[in-house]
This record gives C-alpha cells, sequence and structure tokens, in this order.
C-alpha cells in the first residue's frame, strides 16, 4: 500500500525529462506511492510493469488498473485502456522507475555521500567495514549490503544484495532523514543491469576484484564485465573510482571513468599501496603507504579489502593516521572467515560465504597460511541451483586441492535435485582424491560428519552460505545457520 505519510507529487512532475513515447490520459494524477507489485497498486499509486527473467510484469497491469492505480508504466499498451488509468508508454519500465523513484523520494542519494563497492569477492566485508569505521570516526552512516541494511546500529534485514529502486531510494531517503552523511553499498551485477541504481548520485565506487560467477545470469562473462564496468562508466565527474590495480581487470574499470581514477595494489605502483608483514591466526600485519599496522582481520585476499576501505576513506577526506588507527581494531562481516572454536579439543570451525571458484580458493589459501603442520583441514563444500553449473566440478577440484578430506553436500538446491548437483562437482574430483571425499546430500548430517573426522586442533571449513540463516530447498526456505549448527555439533560430539 502507497505510505499516505510521504508527500504528494504529480505525475507530471514525476516524469520531467525522461524519454516517454506516449501517454493515454491526464498526467495531473496525485501520487503517493509507487510499486511494481499489483497486489499492492492502489488509488494513488503508479504501478510499473517490468520484464523479469521469469515473469512479465506486463501480465499484472489489469490487476493493478482493477485494484486502482492511478497510473501504470509500460513498454506495451494493453490492447484495452480504461479511461480512468494514465498510461506511460516507455522503452524500459526498469530504467524508468529508477528515475521516477529517485525523483519521488527528492533524489536523496545527492545529499548523501554515497559510496558502491562492486566486484565478485569483497563487497560485503569492504561496505561492512566502511560503515563500521564511518561510525567510529563519529558519522551517521547507512549500510546496505548482501547480510543486512542499517541505518547506524539500527538492522534492516536485506532480501538481495542491492534493493530495487523504489525501496533503494526509500531506503536513502529513510537514511538522511535519520541524519547519516555517509552510505556505503555493495552494487551487484544485477543491480546494475537491471537499472536498479541508475539515477543514483554516487561519491565514489569500488572495484574488489571479478571472477567466474553469475554466469547463469549473464550468459558470458564479457556480459558479466560490462555489468560491473557499467557501474563505473556511470560515475558522475565529481565522483572518485577506486581500482584493485592487481586484478588484471582492474585497470579497465578505470576505462571511460570521468570522475578521479585512483588504484591500490599490494604488489606494484598504485595510489594506495600496503607490503604484507605477516598473516597470522591473530591477524594481519601490513605497512599501508608507510606506516605499519596490525589487524584483526586474516588473509591475503581481507589485506586487499583493508586496503581498498582505507583507499576509500581517505579519497573521502579521512585523515590516514586516523583511520589506519581506527582500522586496525575492527571486524569482518558475519559469515566472512567466521571462526569458532570449541572448548575441549580446540578443533577450529571457519564459516565462510565463499561460493566462487576464486574465493573458496582464497579462503583455503589463507588457513593453509595459517595452520600448523599437524592440523587437518576438513571441508564442506556444495554449490547452489539454479545457478552457474560450471563452477560446480571447480569447485570440488579446489576443495580436494586445499583440504586433507572433503565432504560435499548441498547449499541451497533450490528447484534443482541436489544429487545432479553433487554429481556435477563429483566430475570435478580427480582419481587420486576420491579416498579423501565423502558425498552427503543433508548439509547438517555432512557438518556432523566433518565434525567427527576431526582430531583435536583440526580445521572444519563450512563453504558457501555463510551468514545466510536459512537453506532453500524447492522453493521453501527453512532455518539453517551454519555456524549455530557447527556449535551443535560441537557439542553434541563432544568437540
Amino acid at each position: 500500500m502507497p505510505d499516505l505519510t510521504t508527500p504528494s507529487h504529480s505525475l507530471s512532475s514525476l516524469l520531467i525529462g525522461l524519454p516517454v513515447l506516449a501517454v493515454h490520459g491526464p498526467t495531473s494524477v496525485a501520487v503517493h506511492g509507487l510499486t511494481l507489485d499489483s497486489r499492492q497498486a492502489a488509488p494513488g499509486t503508479v504501478f510499473f510493469a517490468l520484464r523479469g527473467a521469469t515473469v512479465d510484469g506486463h501480465q499484472f497491469v489489469g490487476k493493478a488498473v482493477e485494484l486502482g492505480a492511478s497510473a501504470v508504466v509500460v513498454e506495451e499498451l494493453p490492447a484495452e485502456l480504461n479511461p480512468a488509468t494514465t498510461y506511460v508508454q516507455v522503452a524500459d519500465s526498469a530504467e524508468t522507475m529508477a528515475r521516477v523513484a529517485a525523483a519521488f523520494y527528492g533524489h536523496p542519494s545527492r545529499q548523501l555521500k554515497l559510496v558502491g563497492v562492486t566486484g565478485t569477492n569483497g563487497k560485503t566485508t569492504c561496505a561492512t567495514v566502511l560503515h563500521k569505521l564511518f561510525r567510529e570516526l563519529g558519522y551517521h552512516v547507512g549500510l546496505l549490503s548482501t547480510v543486512q541494511n542499517q541505518i547506524d546500529e539500527e538492522v534492516i534485514p536485506a532480501t538481495h544484495t542491492t534493493p530495487d529502486a523504489i525501496r533503494l531510494n526509500a531506503l536513502l531517503s529513510r537514511m538522511l532523514q535519520a541524519g547519516c552523511t555517509h552510505v556505503f553499498m555493495e552494487v551487484s551485477s544485477h543491480a546494475v543491469v537491471q537499472h536498479r541504481v541508475t539515477g543514483l548520485h554516487f561519491t565514489g565506487g569500488v572495484f574488489t576484484n571479478i571472477t567466474h560467477d553469475h554466469l547463469d545470469y549473464h550468459g558470458t562473462f564479457d556480459n558479466y564485465l560490462k555489468a560491473k564496468k557499467g557501474f563505473f562508466d556511470a560515475l558522475p565527474k565529481s565522483a572518485f573510482a577506486l581500482t584493485n590495480a592487481d586484478d588484471k581487470r582492474g585497470p579497465v574499470m578505470l576505462q571511460n571513468v570521468a570522475g578521479r581514477r585512483e588504484t591500490y595494489s599490494l604488489r606494484g605502483p598504485a595510489t594506495f599501496r600496503a607490503r604484507l608483514i605477516e598473516n597470522a591466526v591473530h591477524g594481519l600485519h601490513l605497512e599501508l603507504d608507510g606506516r605499519e599496522a596490525q589487524f584483526r582481520l586474516i588473509g591475503v585476499f581481507n589485506a586487499y579489502n583493508l586496503l581498498a576501505v582505507y583507499g576509500a576513506a581517505v579519497l573521502l577526506g579521512e585523515d590516514p593516521t586516523e583511520v589506519l588507527t581506527v582500522l586496525s581494531g575492527l571486524t569482518s562481516a558475519p559469515g566472512r572467515f567466521e571462526p569458532v572454536v570449541s572448548a575441549r579439543t580446540r578443533v577450529t570451525g571457519i564459516v565462510d560465504y565463499a561460493h566462487t571458484p576464486d574465493a573458496l580458493e582464497n579462503v583455503l589459501q589463507t588457513i593453509a597460511d595459517i595452520r600448523q603442520p599437524s592440523q587437518q583441514i576438513i571441508t564442506v563444500v556444495g554449490c547452489g541451483g539454479n545457478r552457474d553449473g560450471a563452477k560446480r566440478p571447480i569447485m570440488a577440484n579446489l576443495a580436494c586441492q586445499g583440504s586433507s578430506r572433503v565432504v560435499l553436500t548441498s547449499d541451497n538446491p533450490r528447484f534443482e535435485d541436489p544429487n545432479d548437483i553433487l554429481t556435477q562437482m563429483q566430475a570435478g574430483v580427480k582419481p587420486q582424491d576420491l579416498g579423501k571425499v565423502l558425498t552427503i546430500a543433508d548439509r547438517r548430517e555432512a557438518i556432523k560428519t566433518a565434525c567427527a573426522l576431526a582430531g583435536p586442533g583440526d580445521i572444519v571449513l563450512v563453504a558457501g552460505k555463510g551468514h545466510e540463516s536459512y537453506q532453500e530447498i524447492k522453493g521453501v526456505k527453512t532455518d539453517f545457520d551454519d555456524k549455530r549448527v557447527l556449535l551443535e555439533m560441537f557439542e553434541l560430539l563432544g568437540k
């Protein structure tokens, strides 16, 4: 239902400057709310018919009109027009919705220092650590991430990496009203292609890295790369673009950027440079732009994340020394290399969101770097259903390369048969590794088995779901938290 506390706009004022193909009906109608869900249509609302990957919103135009929508935005006009409804025909409903939503909520992004973080891995950690950092620096700060959305300490559950354009602008407006000056958000490739961030004014953009992911949606790696680059191409001249110079496609992101082009690196010349002094179980020791500091985060991949956060903060005008001082005490995002240690046998469980080959390889390499020679690494890993299948055998092979024992299991099978997914993963297990691999479709049993296999001091990595508190099977989400299950199994098995 529309929020009647929102100031009213005329439809004509929301369409100013937008490329409209045709209008049937008056544009003087008052607008109190926007929706892409026909069930929420009502008098005073504008319904946007979006063409999705599986559902075409145009088939619900009639429902929206029946419920009294004052206007509908479509790419294709219906055969019959209701004289009580205004029909706005455009070339792209999603792009129009994003620009109308920004105008409806008073362009909140223009009054905020909005920084977007994009890349395959590291988005959540960078956005979350930036949020924590600027909170510690004394600012009121918003966060838009895979794990959760936050206004300072108030948590708002997240359903997508990047919300739809209506909800996104509503959240930004709410953050502005709450006194936020800075907002840090993950920008997914889907969000760019689907125009969820179109019409937003970004102060800066950060690129972490790009690897094999989301090809089920984008079709080709080139399309995936173009989606990421599209975010940087759209940055205004006043913005900064900060990219990972050590990723071979990092410099590509800076091509055609209108604003400031900045880089960070652990290996070569860059605007912001760091040198890894120590990577240990207690954290990282880095020399960063000539200053040494200890950090609580672990792993080379987190050295890059910290460097990106440091660079973004300095580009936002913060004092480098103060930034390093605060950063040294911060922790990562939930479900990102999150340790769980058993009280009795000191078995260490690590929960990590690694669901791509690159992320899994990074996590296993990090564990290898900090483990003692006597410690076994036992990895529990699966792959999501209805997603890119090409990475499944690769993930299984990487798990075998980096682990003493491997338990292949379900992740979120969604509408796929878990056994089909596991068969594809098993194809990546080399003959010499067959003896170290178990396949257990039930994720709880898989984690239990891995814990049972662990001896005193061993390390159990549970990869793939991280912060998620559910498992999705045949469209139904049931409670499932890897961290909680690990703790339960430690207790059950007397670990």
